[in-house]
């Protein structure tokens, strides 16, 4: 569950981006998994659901390797983008501000650090985002 003020918006790095409403300083916890708000299902349910749904799912869903659960955040914190030059240090259950970030900018963050399946999984070629 996101513990600070965003919004969404038009990216620069990839369609929807989440973007600060505030001033986040340095340290500060961004996103926090919540199990009674973000939805953990089973890969092999999303594996057997119909093309169109299991797509889109994928494409919003990171896999927590240590609970082998693929995860929905139940907030808009499905919009943070991918990016090598981050200002979000990201694992599977907590989302970390690694320098100030001001108020209308993006938060990006290694999708590789908390799910190093998901380029894969959706069948997106990486390189080709950076």
């Amino acid at each position: 569950m996101l513990k600070v003020k965003t919004k969404i918006g038009p990216s620069m790095t990839h369609g929807t981006g989440l973007f600060a409403d505030q001033l986040i300083p340095k340290g500060t916890t961004t996103w926090e998994w919540d199990p009674s708000v973000d939805i953990a299902l089973d890969v092999d349910f999303v594996e057997s659901l119909p093309e169109i749904q299991k797509e889109y799912l994928l494409y919003y869903m990171y896999l927590d390797q240590e609970i082998n659960k693929l995860i929905l955040c139940s907030d808009n914190q499905r919009y943070i983008n991918h990016s090598k030059t981050t200002n979000i240090d990201s694992t599977p259950r907590r989302d970390v501000a690694n320098r100030d970030i001001q108020p209308g900018e993006e938060f990006l963050c290694d999708y590789n650090l908390f799910d190093n399946t998901y380029f894969k999984r959706i069948g997106l070629d990486e390189a080709k985002l950076n």
